[in-house]
Protein backbone atom coordinates (compact mmCIF):
# COMPACT_ATOMS: atom_id res chain seq x y z
CA UNK A 1 0.00 0.00 0.00
CA UNK A 2 1.55 3.18 -1.18
CA UNK A 3 2.12 6.09 1.32
CA UNK A 4 -0.55 8.11 -0.06
CA UNK A 5 -3.27 5.66 0.54
CA UNK A 6 -1.76 5.17 4.13
CA UNK A 7 -2.61 8.47 4.86
CA UNK A 8 -6.27 8.42 3.30
CA UNK A 9 -7.64 5.92 5.62
CA UNK A 10 -6.59 7.94 8.78
CA UNK A 11 -8.55 11.14 7.98
CA UNK A 12 -11.74 8.78 6.49
CA UNK A 13 -11.78 7.16 10.01
CA UNK A 14 -11.19 10.70 11.44
CA UNK A 15 -13.82 12.22 9.61
CA UNK A 16 -16.38 9.60 10.75
CA UNK A 17 -15.55 9.68 14.34
CA UNK A 18 -15.74 13.45 14.28
CA UNK A 19 -19.42 13.12 12.63
CA UNK A 20 -20.69 10.59 15.40
CA UNK A 21 -19.47 12.77 17.82
CA UNK A 22 -21.61 15.40 16.46
CA UNK A 23 -24.63 13.08 16.05
CA UNK A 24 -23.82 11.97 20.22
CA UNK A 25 -24.00 15.89 20.66
CA UNK A 26 -26.87 16.44 18.81
CA UNK A 27 -28.94 13.69 19.75
CA UNK A 28 -28.65 14.62 23.61
CA UNK A 29 -29.14 18.37 22.91
CA UNK A 30 -32.19 17.64 21.57
CA UNK A 31 -33.44 15.25 23.71
CA UNK A 32 -32.69 17.79 26.35
CA UNK A 33 -34.84 20.30 24.36
CA UNK A 34 -37.19 17.94 24.06
CA UNK A 35 -37.56 16.52 27.78
CA UNK A 36 -37.45 20.66 28.41
CA UNK A 37 -40.67 20.82 26.69
CA UNK A 38 -42.42 17.68 27.29
CA UNK A 39 -42.82 18.27 31.59
CA UNK A 40 -44.78 21.13 31.82
CA UNK A 41 -47.16 19.13 29.99
CA UNK A 42 -46.51 16.07 32.02
CA UNK A 43 -46.57 17.63 35.60
CA UNK A 44 -49.24 19.20 34.84
CA UNK A 45 -50.83 15.86 34.34
CA UNK A 46 -49.19 13.85 37.65
CA UNK A 47 -50.18 17.13 39.73
CA UNK A 48 -53.83 17.53 38.89
CA UNK A 49 -54.17 13.77 39.99
CA UNK A 50 -51.92 14.07 42.96
CA UNK A 51 -52.84 14.96 46.47
CA UNK A 52 -53.46 18.36 47.15
CA UNK A 53 -51.38 18.74 50.11
CA UNK A 54 -48.26 17.28 48.60
CA UNK A 55 -48.46 19.40 45.36
CA UNK A 56 -48.78 22.60 47.86
CA UNK A 57 -45.91 21.45 49.82
CA UNK A 58 -44.17 20.70 46.23
CA UNK A 59 -43.19 17.58 46.72
CA UNK A 60 -44.55 16.41 43.28
CA UNK A 61 -41.59 16.50 41.08
CA UNK A 62 -41.59 12.92 38.54
CA UNK A 63 -44.97 11.09 39.65
CA UNK A 64 -47.90 11.60 41.42
CA UNK A 65 -48.16 11.47 45.13
CA UNK A 66 -51.26 9.91 46.78
CA UNK A 67 -53.02 9.61 43.44
CA UNK A 68 -56.64 10.69 43.81
CA UNK A 69 -59.09 12.31 40.74
CA UNK A 70 -60.61 14.58 43.53
CA UNK A 71 -59.60 17.83 41.56
CA UNK A 72 -61.67 16.64 38.14
CA UNK A 73 -64.47 15.21 40.41
CA UNK A 74 -64.92 18.31 41.94
CA UNK A 75 -64.39 20.42 38.67
CA UNK A 76 -67.18 18.37 36.14
CA UNK A 77 -69.50 18.78 39.62
CA UNK A 78 -69.67 22.58 38.49
CA UNK A 79 -73.03 22.33 36.28
CA UNK A 80 -70.73 25.52 34.68
CA UNK A 81 -67.89 23.47 33.15
CA UNK A 82 -69.83 21.93 30.23
CA UNK A 83 -72.13 25.15 30.02
CA UNK A 84 -68.37 26.58 28.74
CA UNK A 85 -67.32 23.52 26.68
CA UNK A 86 -70.76 23.73 24.84
CA UNK A 87 -70.00 28.40 24.30
CA UNK A 88 -67.01 27.53 23.71
CA UNK A 89 -67.21 24.57 20.70
CA UNK A 90 -69.82 26.93 19.12
CA UNK A 91 -67.88 29.96 19.61
CA UNK A 92 -64.85 28.19 17.94
CA UNK A 93 -67.06 26.46 14.86
CA UNK A 94 -68.45 29.52 13.89
CA UNK A 95 -65.95 32.09 14.37
CA UNK A 96 -63.57 29.90 12.71
CA UNK A 97 -66.04 29.61 9.71
CA UNK A 98 -66.48 33.70 9.71
CA UNK A 99 -62.55 33.61 10.00
CA UNK A 100 -62.18 31.29 6.97
CA UNK A 101 -65.22 33.07 4.85
CA UNK A 102 -62.88 36.59 5.44
CA UNK A 103 -59.17 35.37 5.40
CA UNK A 104 -59.25 32.88 2.62
CA UNK A 105 -60.89 34.85 -0.23
CA UNK A 106 -59.04 38.19 0.94
CA UNK A 107 -55.60 36.21 0.63
CA UNK A 108 -56.69 35.26 -2.89
CA UNK A 109 -57.72 38.09 -4.23
CA UNK A 110 -54.79 40.64 -3.17
CA UNK A 111 -52.83 37.81 -4.59
CA UNK A 112 -53.68 38.84 -7.61
CA UNK A 113 -51.26 41.33 -9.42
CA UNK A 114 -52.85 42.40 -11.79
CA UNK A 115 -55.86 43.51 -9.37
CA UNK A 116 -57.06 47.30 -9.73
CA UNK A 117 -55.55 49.10 -6.63
CA UNK A 118 -53.64 46.37 -4.87
CA UNK A 119 -50.89 48.43 -3.63
CA UNK A 120 -53.66 50.29 -1.46
CA UNK A 121 -55.70 47.83 -0.45
CA UNK A 122 -52.49 46.51 0.79
CA UNK A 123 -51.73 49.21 3.06
CA UNK A 124 -55.49 49.34 3.74
CA UNK A 125 -55.07 46.20 5.45
CA UNK A 126 -51.23 46.84 6.95
CA UNK A 127 -52.61 50.20 8.68
CA UNK A 128 -54.28 48.51 11.34
CA UNK A 129 -51.90 45.60 11.71
CA UNK A 130 -49.36 48.01 13.41
CA UNK A 131 -52.01 51.09 14.43
CA UNK A 132 -54.97 50.13 16.46
CA UNK A 133 -57.55 52.67 18.83
CA UNK A 134 -57.04 51.00 21.77
CA UNK A 135 -59.92 49.17 23.73
CA UNK A 136 -61.92 52.14 24.91
CA UNK A 137 -63.39 53.14 21.11
CA UNK A 138 -63.18 49.54 20.14
CA UNK A 139 -65.56 49.43 23.74
CA UNK A 140 -67.66 52.29 22.98
CA UNK A 141 -68.09 50.95 19.21
CA UNK A 142 -69.79 47.42 20.42
CA UNK A 143 -71.85 49.02 22.63
CA UNK A 144 -73.30 51.48 19.83
CA UNK A 145 -73.71 48.12 17.81
CA UNK A 146 -75.84 46.84 20.54
CA UNK A 147 -73.17 43.92 21.01
CA UNK A 148 -72.54 43.83 24.83
CA UNK A 149 -73.95 40.30 26.62
CA UNK A 150 -74.53 38.98 23.17
CA UNK A 151 -72.99 35.99 22.40
CA UNK A 152 -72.28 37.09 18.57
CA UNK A 153 -69.71 39.19 19.76
CA UNK A 154 -67.31 36.57 20.51
CA UNK A 155 -67.91 35.10 16.71
CA UNK A 156 -67.72 38.14 15.02
CA UNK A 157 -65.26 40.26 16.83
CA UNK A 158 -61.58 40.60 15.70
CA UNK A 159 -63.33 38.81 12.31
CA UNK A 160 -60.03 38.66 10.06
CA UNK A 161 -56.36 38.68 10.91
CA UNK A 162 -53.95 40.67 8.79
CA UNK A 163 -51.08 38.26 9.61
CA UNK A 164 -52.88 35.17 8.67
CA UNK A 165 -54.49 37.13 5.61
CA UNK A 166 -50.41 37.63 4.32
CA UNK A 167 -49.66 33.65 4.80
CA UNK A 168 -52.54 33.24 2.57
CA UNK A 169 -51.68 35.48 -0.18
CA UNK A 170 -48.04 34.53 0.15
CA UNK A 171 -49.42 30.72 -0.18
CA UNK A 172 -51.48 31.97 -3.49
CA UNK A 173 -48.87 33.71 -5.18
CA UNK A 174 -45.88 30.75 -4.60
CA UNK A 175 -47.50 27.50 -4.26
CA UNK A 176 -50.22 27.18 -7.42
CA UNK A 177 -49.08 27.77 -10.95
CA UNK A 178 -50.18 31.06 -12.51
CA UNK A 179 -50.31 28.75 -15.55
CA UNK A 180 -53.51 26.91 -14.26
CA UNK A 181 -55.90 30.33 -14.21
CA UNK A 182 -54.24 30.93 -17.37
CA UNK A 183 -55.97 27.83 -18.84
CA UNK A 184 -58.95 28.60 -17.05
CA UNK A 185 -59.21 31.73 -18.39
CA UNK A 186 -58.58 30.90 -21.76
CA UNK A 187 -61.36 28.57 -21.38
CA UNK A 188 -63.76 30.85 -20.27
CA UNK A 189 -63.33 30.54 -16.60
CA UNK A 190 -63.77 33.46 -14.41
CA UNK A 191 -62.27 34.67 -10.77
CA UNK A 192 -65.30 33.79 -8.87
CA UNK A 193 -64.96 29.82 -10.85
CA UNK A 194 -61.00 30.00 -10.62
CA UNK A 195 -61.03 30.63 -7.40
CA UNK A 196 -63.31 27.75 -6.15
CA UNK A 197 -62.88 25.31 -8.94
CA UNK A 198 -59.12 25.68 -8.87
CA UNK A 199 -57.61 27.75 -6.07
CA UNK A 200 -59.68 25.97 -3.23
CA UNK A 201 -59.40 22.55 -3.76
CA UNK A 202 -55.52 23.21 -3.93
CA UNK A 203 -55.36 25.56 -0.69
CA UNK A 204 -55.85 22.48 1.74
CA UNK A 205 -52.80 22.98 3.13
CA UNK A 206 -53.44 26.46 4.29
CA UNK A 207 -56.81 26.18 5.09
CA UNK A 208 -55.83 23.59 7.62
CA UNK A 209 -53.88 26.03 9.16
CA UNK A 210 -55.18 29.46 8.89
CA UNK A 211 -57.72 27.35 10.83
CA UNK A 212 -56.02 25.80 13.46
CA UNK A 213 -54.62 29.46 14.10
CA UNK A 214 -57.91 30.73 14.64
CA UNK A 215 -60.03 27.70 16.33
CA UNK A 216 -56.87 27.89 18.71
CA UNK A 217 -57.61 31.88 19.27
CA UNK A 218 -61.50 31.23 20.06
CA UNK A 219 -60.66 28.48 22.01
CA UNK A 220 -58.72 30.08 24.07
CA UNK A 221 -60.25 33.43 24.08
CA UNK A 222 -60.43 34.97 27.29
CA UNK A 223 -59.44 38.59 27.68
CA UNK A 224 -62.85 40.11 24.65
CA UNK A 225 -64.96 37.49 26.84
CA UNK A 226 -64.10 39.10 29.97
CA UNK A 227 -64.96 42.70 28.65
CA UNK A 228 -67.77 42.37 26.62
CA UNK A 229 -69.94 39.08 28.05
CA UNK A 230 -71.29 39.46 31.57
CA UNK A 231 -74.25 37.14 31.52
CA UNK A 232 -73.26 33.38 32.85
CA UNK A 233 -75.14 31.83 30.10
CA UNK A 234 -72.77 33.35 27.36
CA UNK A 235 -69.66 33.02 29.23
CA UNK A 236 -66.89 30.84 27.22
CA UNK A 237 -64.90 27.97 29.22
CA UNK A 238 -62.15 29.76 29.70
CA UNK A 239 -63.78 32.40 31.95
CA UNK A 240 -66.27 29.62 33.71
CA UNK A 241 -62.89 27.74 34.67
CA UNK A 242 -61.17 31.00 35.68
CA UNK A 243 -64.19 31.90 38.11
CA UNK A 244 -63.99 28.21 39.69
CA UNK A 245 -60.68 28.55 40.25
CA UNK A 246 -60.79 32.19 42.14
CA UNK A 247 -64.05 30.75 44.15
CA UNK A 248 -61.82 28.17 45.38
CA UNK A 249 -58.67 30.14 46.37
CA UNK A 250 -60.47 32.15 48.37
CA UNK A 251 -61.94 29.31 50.38
CA UNK A 252 -59.08 29.92 52.46
CA UNK A 253 -59.36 33.37 53.54
CA UNK A 254 -63.05 32.42 54.49
CA UNK A 255 -61.58 30.69 57.39
CA UNK A 256 -62.10 32.00 60.79
CA UNK A 257 -61.39 29.83 63.71
CA UNK A 258 -63.43 32.10 66.13
CA UNK A 259 -66.33 31.51 64.34
CA UNK A 260 -66.64 27.96 62.70
CA UNK A 261 -66.03 24.53 64.31
CA UNK A 262 -63.05 22.13 63.88
CA UNK A 263 -64.84 19.75 61.19
CA UNK A 264 -65.62 23.11 58.84
CA UNK A 265 -62.73 24.28 59.12
CA UNK A 266 -60.50 21.14 57.80
CA UNK A 267 -62.99 21.08 55.05
CA UNK A 268 -62.29 24.50 54.03
CA UNK A 269 -58.11 24.24 54.24
CA UNK A 270 -58.68 21.06 52.18
CA UNK A 271 -60.94 23.27 49.72
CA UNK A 272 -58.21 25.77 49.28
CA UNK A 273 -55.38 22.59 48.99
CA UNK A 274 -57.26 21.59 45.88
CA UNK A 275 -57.48 24.91 44.80
CA UNK A 276 -53.54 24.32 43.64
CA UNK A 277 -54.08 21.00 42.19
CA UNK A 278 -57.58 22.07 40.37
CA UNK A 279 -55.53 24.72 38.39
CA UNK A 280 -53.54 22.06 36.90
CA UNK A 281 -56.67 19.85 36.16
CA UNK A 282 -58.36 22.87 34.85
CA UNK A 283 -55.80 23.39 32.55
CA UNK A 284 -55.80 19.88 31.29
CA UNK A 285 -59.35 20.28 30.82
CA UNK A 286 -58.99 23.73 28.68
CA UNK A 287 -56.24 21.82 26.50
CA UNK A 288 -57.93 18.19 26.06
CA UNK A 289 -60.09 19.28 23.04
CA UNK A 290 -57.11 21.04 20.90
CA UNK A 291 -54.76 18.30 21.80
CA UNK A 292 -57.02 15.86 20.30
CA UNK A 293 -57.82 17.47 17.41
CA UNK A 294 -54.02 18.61 16.16
CA UNK A 295 -53.12 14.83 15.05
CA UNK A 296 -55.79 15.23 12.30
CA UNK A 297 -54.60 18.28 10.91
CA UNK A 298 -50.60 17.80 11.44
CA UNK A 299 -49.68 16.74 8.42
CA UNK A 300 -51.46 19.77 6.54
CA UNK A 301 -50.42 22.37 9.50
CA UNK A 302 -46.57 21.00 8.83
CA UNK A 303 -47.00 21.43 4.76
CA UNK A 304 -48.92 24.56 5.32
CA UNK A 305 -46.23 26.16 7.83
CA UNK A 306 -43.47 26.04 5.85
CA UNK A 307 -45.19 28.60 2.77
CA UNK A 308 -42.59 31.39 2.41
CA UNK A 309 -39.55 29.28 3.18
CA UNK A 310 -36.70 28.80 1.16
CA UNK A 311 -37.30 25.95 -1.61
CA UNK A 312 -34.71 24.09 -2.81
Amino acid sequence: MSTKAKDIIPKKNRIKNDGLVFDIVNITLLVIILLILIYPLYFTVIASVSEPKDVAAGNVVLWPVGFTWESYQMAFNESRIWMGYRNSFIYTLLGTLFNLLLTIPAGYFISKKELPGRNLINMFFLIPMYFGGGLIPTYLIVKELGLIDTPITLIVLNGISIYNMIITRVFFQTSIPNELYESAFIDGAGDMRTFFSIALPLAKPIIAVIALYYAVGHWNGYFTALVYVNKQTYQPLQIVLRSILLMNEQALEAIDPNTLDESMVVALARRAYLASTMKYALIFIASAPLLAVYPFVQKHFVKGALIGSVKG
